[in-house]
């Protein structure tokens, strides 16, 4: 069974491009710590085009939290901004990156609109 995150992130691959991130460029890599154990996810923007991978390579932005954390933020159960100012997630580098980046994630399932839900979501 996969999980949310990675079919967040296998989505992302499949778009290969995201317009709302037309003016943005940068790496992002999301660190996700269980225990001894971090798994990573890297980000690589390019004037919206997207390239993902399971590196652990430098970036401009490191975003570090739990795996159950971030599954709710990739399906919209949770705000990756909110989390992040109740301290939940750390940042280093450019935080700038992730206001950006924060726009393709999904909203609550509950909301209505353009990012009411993930498209690559299965409810």
């Amino acid at each position: 069974m996969v999980d949310a995150t990675t079919r967040f992130f296998e989505e992302l691959t499949r778009r290969g491009y995201e317009p709302r991130l037309a003016k943005t460029s940068g790496t992002l890599r999301i660190d996700l710590h269980e225990g001894a154990q971090t798994r990573h996810w890297l980000l690589r923007i390019d004037h919206g085009r997207l390239n993902v991978s399971q590196e652990d390579r430098e970036a401009d932005t490191v975003i570090g939290t739990s795996p159950a954390l971030f599954e709710d933020i990739a399906t919209g159960r949770e705000h990756g901004l909110a989390a992040l100012l109740r301290g939940d997630m750390t940042v280093v580098g450019d935080a700038r990156l992730v206001v950006q980046v924060e726009r393709i994630f999904p909203g609550s399932p509950d909301s209505v609109g353009p990012r009411h839900r993930f498209a690559g979501e299965v409810h």
